[in-house]
């Protein structure tokens, strides 16, 4: 159970980040903002971490229940 949370987990972070990346960059205009981007403003360096944080904590949190959910239908199958 813990693995597969976890291979749940890294993939849906893979794909939240794709994500987060192509809407960042239609919204803003400009590719996502790195850590050693000497352009960058503070204030967008602090909207895109707040907008990545908020996201990785979001699905971890669905990658987990979803997982749990899955895992005790199917434990519910076979008892």
């Amino acid at each position: 159970m813990k693995l597969t949370t976890l291979a749940v987990s890294l993939g849906a972070g893979w794909l939240a980040q794709k994500a987060v990346a192509a809407l960042w960059t239609k919204a803003t205009g400009h590719s996502p903002v790195h850590t050693d981007d000497d352009d960058a403003t503070v204030a967008s360096i602090v909207a895109f971490a707040a907008v990545t944080s908020a996201t990785a904590a979001l699905t971890r949190v669905l990658a987990t229940r979803g997982t749990s959910r899955v895992a005790t239908r199917i434990h519910a199958r076979k008892g």
